[in-house]
């Protein structure tokens, strides 16, 4: 088991829950990163003493520098500082959890330094997933899954015998907060309530993404890069109760899932134990808690994202870079009020339509698909 770790995103929902299962491990932890907030990095920072510490928000760097002054922590900030956290020589292990494309370029560092990743940041396969996979297998390291999902399809197949014998992989969805709802009942939802979800603490972003099922969409590409799965074989049911995390079906048709209560801290620790398995803080699952365990299929006409994630996998591997980049702003356009619930799903199928893509073979080709995503969308909100 590792000894050390470095976590990106410390700050976040699934970066404390890992500190969580540091505390519970007894591990070191080499790095830190925050994205703005400097009063809980400074708290982390004094309880694990990391070698580093960084804040990406470089105009608050000489603030949070001050903050910490009396330690013998290093502080850096902005992207170098990211990627000199993912590639800090005593790690073994580099957590990605931040939220967004800025995930991209200090995964692939982490990969090129030779160290293992467990990745919660799900936009990096999503917008580069050949060069992180790539990375990857010509570094030789290990890349393990943490969201909850394909964490759980990553613990099912530890019985597969062989790839020929899986047939599909088969992700859970929550429904977020307005699962069953028609287009004209989400015509004027709000914030408050589009982060309402009903089974899981997240950040604002990812919650907004929950909501418009864009979470999902991501998800499935995600898993064709993990699994080396075709889209067509990956399939996606909605569980309200999120018991089930996900399941993988053989080619007898026999079915097997993991489950267990919604904790994020299961997926965390199993990728920081791989392959050995710990006791956990986490509570157990108790089917006497459930009356019922229930499945129905997803509704891609009003969840639109859902649909424009499947249109961007038929367009080709930078399609899903626009439709990343495309979905960001328009999250973020919601959360600040400038656009309806509605209008996320129209924008990012618009910008789906209209952006050309091809196979991409580098950093900058991602980060073009990107920028001219958000560019489309912004020139369509204002």
């Amino acid at each position: 088991m590792i000894k050390n770790i470095s976590i990106l995103g410390s700050t976040g929902s699934i970066g404390t829950q890992a500190l969580d299962v540091v505390d519970n491990l007894n591990l070191q932890v080499s790095a830190l990163t925050a994205n703005t907030n400097i009063d809980i990095l400074e708290e982390q920072v004094r309880k694990y003493k990391p070698a580093l510490a960084v804040i990406y928000d470089e105009n608050k760097y000489a603030e949070f520098k001050t903050l910490i002054a009396d330690t013998n922590t290093k502080v850096s900030a902005g992207m170098d500082g990211l990627i000199e956290a993912a590639t800090v020589n005593d790690a073994d292990l580099v957590l990605n959890s931040v939220v967004g494309m800025v995930g991209l370029k200090p995964t692939i560092a982490a990969a090129n330094a030779k160290k293992n990743i467990a990745l919660a940041n799900k936009e990096t396969l999503v917008a580069g997933g050949k060069l992180v996979m790539d990375a990857v297998k010509n570094n030789n390291v290990e890349l393990y899954p943490v969201d909850s999902e394909h964490s759980a399809i990553f613990q099912c197949l530890q019985g597969c015998p062989n790839d020929k014998a899986l047939n599909r992989l088969i992700l859970t969805a929550s429904g977020g907060p307005f699962f069953g709802k028609t287009v004209d009942e989400l015509k004027n939802v709000t914030v408050e309530q589009a982060l309402n979800h009903p089974n899981w603490s997240m950040g604002a972003k990812i919650t907004i993404d929950s909501a418009t099922m864009m979470n999902k969409g991501l998800e499935i590409i995600e898993a064709s890069w993990l699994f080396d799965m075709p889209a067509d074989r990956i399939d996606v049911v909605v569980h309200r109760e999120s018991v089930i995390h996900s399941m993988i079906e053989y080619v007898d048709n026999s079915v097997i899932a993991q489950l267990g209560v919604p904790d994020m801290r299961i997926p965390i620790q199993y990728a920081i134990t791989y392959p050995n398995r710990i006791p956990s803080p986490v509570k157990q699952l108790s089917f006497r808690d459930y009356s019922k365990l229930t499945f129905f299929e997803p509704d891609y006409e009003t969840f639109k994202c859902l649909k424009a994630c499947k249109l961007a996998i038929e367009k080709g591997t930078l399609a899903t870079a626009a439709a990343n980049g495309a979905n960001e702003v328009a999250n973020k356009m919601f959360r600040e009020g400038k656009i309806s619930f509605l209008e996320i799903g129209d924008l990012l199928m618009g910008a789906m339509l209209k952006l050309l893509s091809f196979n991409p073979y580098s950093v900058v080709d991602v980060l073009e698909s990107d920028k001219n995503a958000r560019e489309y969308l912004l020139s369509n909100i204002y």
